[in-house]
């Protein structure tokens, strides 16, 4: 027998609440049911970079409708975790609540932040406040499981909000021509550590230039990514045409496709 679909008179979160409830209960959803906090991690990761792809798209109903599921991740675990008593739905808006308020005293209390470094900076130390002022890395708020460009973005903010920072781009720049100097002499040494360690500092080197100009890493990587894979089509297309296929052309051929396929993409419509 099927469960009764919830009122559409509930306002639309209680209605999604109770949706949700039905689908975790006896005679509810059998995937659903089976579901655990930790199950869930991958679905919740995976939405959080449908959602950013969607943003990246522009299209409004994508966004929407892409936000929808990871909202649909948050209210999993608040029921997953009703089930036990644990915590719900409403003591994580409470929870959210208050930590919002507390952290922005420059809206809801007397402090004075004109600008976001500053917002940023009192954020970090209330933080710091309602740790307990234990004796910790101002990066320790940095979470292990990001992707590395953005945590490592992540990392060299952190350290420019108390100082650790260059003044300007040129000395990054110079610092990444350093790093690229240090791969090749890796190379030369034939040293597999070696090269991955100065691989790693040189895109680490990369990612503080894309700091300092106000480019996000993560973002600037995942649009090269696509027009990688929008131009690489382009040349499997290209070569089709001609009656040849990628692993067959030279890599002559290959590297003429893709320049018709970068200046087509160049060209006045």
């Amino acid at each position: 027998m099927p469960l009764p679909i919830p009122p559409t008179t509930l306002d639309p979160i209680a209605r999604l609440r109770a949706v949700v409830h039905c689908l975790r209960a006896p005679g509810g959803c059998p995937w659903d049911i089976e579901q655990t906090h930790e199950s869930l991690i991958p679905h919740a990761i995976e939405e959080a970079y449908e959602v950013a792809d969607a943003i990246r798209s522009g299209d409004p109903e994508q966004i929407c409708d892409e936000l929808g599921d990871l909202l649909l991740q948050s209210i999993l675990h608040a029921e997953i975790a009703s089930e036990t008593g644990a915590f719900d739905l409403d003591r994580m808006a409470h929870g959210l609540t208050e930590k919002l308020i507390r952290r922005h005293p420059h809206v809801f209390g007397e402090t004075n932040a004109s600008d976001s470094t500053t917002v940023l900076k009192q954020w970090d130390a209330i933080k710091r406040t309602e740790k307990g002022n234990k004796p910790e890395s101002h990066l320790a708020g940095v979470t292990p499981g990001l992707p590395s460009l953005m945590r490592a973005q992540k990392l060299q903010k952190k350290a420019a909000r108390v100082g650790f920072d260059w003044p300007d781009v040129a000395p990054v720049i110079d610092k990444i021509r350093e790093e690229t100097a240090e791969v090749e002499e890796a190379i030369a040494n034939n040293s597999a550590q070696e090269m991955l360690h100065e691989v790693g500092d040189l895109l680490f080197s990369v990612v503080n230039l894309a700091r300092k100009l106000g480019v996000d890493a993560e973002a600037a990587l995942a649009a090269t990514n696509e027009r990688f894979v929008r131009r690489f089509t382009g040349v499997e297309e290209r070569l089709a045409t001609a009656g040849k296929k990628v692993g067959e052309a030279s890599l002559a051929e290959m590297d003429a496709a893709w320049d018709e396929v970068k200046a087509a993409e160049k060209a006045p419509l």
